[in-house]
């Protein structure tokens, strides 16, 4: 019986498990959130099976036993009072629940987090004398501390969500939103924008690290210092490769020459886990191909593709900033 119901299960299983799965709730907001999920979907079973047996009763049974359930009274109750208590009751419960993604807790940790096309923005304000700093596409968090993300958008409209942490958020152009969580347990979280925002919409995601307030404070005290100067003759070929062929531009690497700001900080992108706001993993080699070609691997982004440089160069400015950790 039990491998007759396996197949009709799956979907069931697979979509309450999983990195992005807003039925593993790993903070109160997101719980609060599943606990919603659970009490409609409860709720609406309990309902579609009570509409079945009346529509069973009123089909089988005997002509005198139907008219219990055909009277003004019966459908009075049934069909406006019970629906107006439940769905008040849904909407209240609901709004509480809003209100708690939202709130503003005390003592938080901002951050700042703008939607870019397509890639994440994230700000770090100065905080206990420490300066602020810009990375992108991970967000680093320290377990047990209440954390504030102000959310915007420069270009169209996107949608800030992590399942497993908080809700979903829409970052408006030219307003400034905000959602609120504390996470419980140590790991890394997938977010992902929620919100059709382009040709490259399904390739903008992003993570929440989650660490002890010992490792977060050790990591923000690494992000805030300038990018060490290459100590080698293949990462200085990198460094001037990076100045030379126009990167310098779109990126700064905080401690060098001054940079634009069209593209994502790269001051310690070696230290990231991955490229391209989620799309491949982070290492000499796949920074080497986004450099030559990112066109083929997220066609349609702002960053154009570097394929006349040579082989020797391209590797040089690929371990460049692989070793920016």
């Amino acid at each position: 019986m039990k491998a007759r119901l396996a197949p009709l299960l799956l979907p069931w299983l697979i979509g309450c498990q999983g990195e992005q799965s807003m039925l593993d709730p790993q903070s109160p907001g997101a719980r609060g959130v599943a606990n919603l999920w659970w009490t409609m979907f409860w709720g609406a079973s309990a309902i579609m099976v009570l509409v079945i047996v009346l529509a069973l009763y009123a089909m089988f049974r005997a002509p005198a036993r139907r008219r219990r359930i055909n009277s003004i009274g019966f459908i009075t109750l049934g069909g406006i009072v019970f629906p107006v208590v439940v769905l008040s009751a849904l909407l209240g419960y609901t709004i509480a629940v809003g209100n708690g993604l939202i709130a503003r807790p005390n003592d938080a940790l901002r951050i700042e987090v703008v939607g870019k096309q397509w890639w994440w923005e994230v700000r770090y304000a100065e905080q206990d004398g420490q300066p602020g700093f810009t990375t992108a596409n991970e967000i680093r968090v320290p377990v047990g501390r209440p954390v504030e993300i102000a959310v915007s958008s420069d270009n169209v409209i996107h949608s800030f969500w992590v399942p497993a942490l908080a809700g979903k958020i829409d970052m408006i152009p030219g307003r400034v939103n905000q959602v609120s969580f504390t996470a419980d347990t140590a790991g890394t979280y997938r977010g992902q924008c929620a919100e059709f925002c382009g040709a490259q919409h399904a390739r903008m995601a992003f993570y929440v690290i989650a660490e002890s307030e010992q490792d977060y404070a050790a990591w923000a005290q690494r992000q805030a210092q300038p990018a060490q100067p290459p100590r080698e003759p293949l990462l200085g070929r990198g460094h001037a490769a990076f100045i030379e062929s126009g990167c310098i531009a779109c990126h700064t690497i905080r401690g060098t020459a001054p940079g634009g700001d069209l593209g994502p900080d790269l001051t310690h992108v070696g230290s990231r886990h991955f490229l391209a706001a989620g799309t491949l993993p982070n290492n000499q080699g796949t920074l080497a191909g986004w450099i030559a070609d990112n066109q083929q691997i997220k066609p349609g982004n702002l960053m154009p593709p570097f394929r006349t440089l040579d082989g020797e160069t391209l590797r040089a400015l690929a371990a460049y900033l692989e070793s920016l950790k």
